[in-house]
């Protein structure tokens, strides 16, 4: 089992497959691990991909569940996130890749696109989260209920003060939208983005809907895609055909090594 270290960060992180680079960020919010696409996602994009792409997946940090660990960086939680994301590339040896995230992948994208949109060529944003009004809390409960006691009783050294505090910075300094940027951002945006909207309560379809409004290379899948399940194919087609529009025609590019 691969490992990347950085300091006091250990990510785990699996790949498979050849070709053009793509970063696939598992769904299960600060859970997220690898073990998401064989155990609850709409479709194993792994498996759906390696055939193409050389398909990169991690354990978030400090997910219950998890392999990956790390400090908690309370100041800048998804900062901290993103230096995982990037450090990881950078430790394959990888300067531009796809991206694909589910869930919380999806203001993990916007993130990375912020922070180094020179790096990534297209994105994929599959049932992203994105700030409900009518349920403005609703992730902060969720973590402090089902992610912070199980790291605490892992990690003496983290307490549900820290978790709180981390959790207040990551949900509720900038409660609105995507969470990681702006909606001017968003229109200002010139990497090509594909979104695969949902809607349950983490998943607000109107986030979803207007990120694809604003940004000037989006496109939109079909709406539902999940139900039923005969749609799903369908919108793995898409995404297919997408990755494969704004996949570079050398591939040599993307190293750095």
């Amino acid at each position: 089992m691969p490992f990347y270290e950085k300091g006091a960060v250990r990510i785990h992180y699996e790949e498979a497959g050849s070709g053009f680079p793509l970063l696939i960020i598992p769904g299960g919010g600060l859970n997220s691990t690898i073990s998401f696409f064989t155990e609850s996602a709409p479709f194993n994009a792994i498996r759906e991909f390696k055939g193409e792409y050389r398909c990169i997946a991690s354990d978030l940090r400090n997910a219950n569940g998890g392999q990956s660990s790390g400090p908690l960086e309370i100041e800048r939680p998804w900062d901290a996130y993103g230096d995982d994301q990037l450090g990881l590339m950078d430790h394959l040896g990888i300067k531009e890749f796809m991206v694909m995230g589910f869930c919380i992948g999806g203001p993990f994208i916007w993130n990375l696109l912020r922070r180094a949109s020179d790096r990534i060529v297209a994105a994929v944003l599959a049932q992203p989260s994105g700030f409900r009004p009518e349920m403005p809390d609703l992730f902060y409960q969720n973590n402090i209920k089902n992610w912070g006691p199980a790291l605490c009783a892992r990690r003496p050294e983290i307490t549900m003060a820290m978790v709180d505090a981390f959790l207040n910075r990551m949900y509720r300094s900038n409660p609105d939208f995507v969470f990681t940027v702006t909606r001017d951002f968003v229109r200002a945006c010139q990497t090509p983005i594909l979104v695969l909207p949902d809607d349950v309560p983490a998943h607000p379809y109107a986030v979803a809907m207007e990120s694809v409004l604003l940004a000037p290379k989006s496109e939109v899948s079909l709406f539902p895609w999940k139900e039923p399940k005969e749609r799903i194919p369908l919108a793995v087609r898409q995404v297919r055909s997408f990755l494969r529009a704004h996949r570079p025609a050398r591939t040599a590019h993307s190293s750095v090594r």
